[in-house]
């Protein structure tokens, strides 16, 4: 049986994941996923390759994190929006998402 859920993803430099990773924690986060992106958005191009960026730090990361309910992927979207997004590239956006396994986005 699936539950509703919600997940926050998190489009941003690389530099910010440790940061991040403290915001989604701080709102209830239990565990995130950080996969390396690239494209085109308002900052320019990012490119997503094999090699190492000259400074690794500069390169993209989607960063995605499930929570059991809409305040927590709220919270967690506006708190990294407002603390960085000022002056650093990023976007953030909220899906609701069906899953298995419920107690796994659950705060112990």
């Amino acid at each position: 049986m699936t539950h509703q859920a919600w997940k926050t993803v998190i489009i941003t430099e690389k530099l910010l994941m440790d940061r991040v990773a403290e915001i989604i924690e701080a709102n209830g986060g239990t565990g995130y996923t950080f996969v390396s992106a690239g494209g085109k958005g308002s900052r320019g191009k990012r490119a997503t390759t094999d090699r190492a960026a000259v400074v690794d730090g500069l390169s993209n990361v989607k960063i995605e994190v499930i929570t059991p309910d809409h305040a927590s992927a709220e919270a967690i979207a506006e708190a990294v929006a407002a603390q960085f997004f000022d002056n650093f590239s990023g976007i953030t956006y909220l899906e609701p998402v069906e899953i298995l396994r419920q107690h796994k986005f659950v705060p112990a």
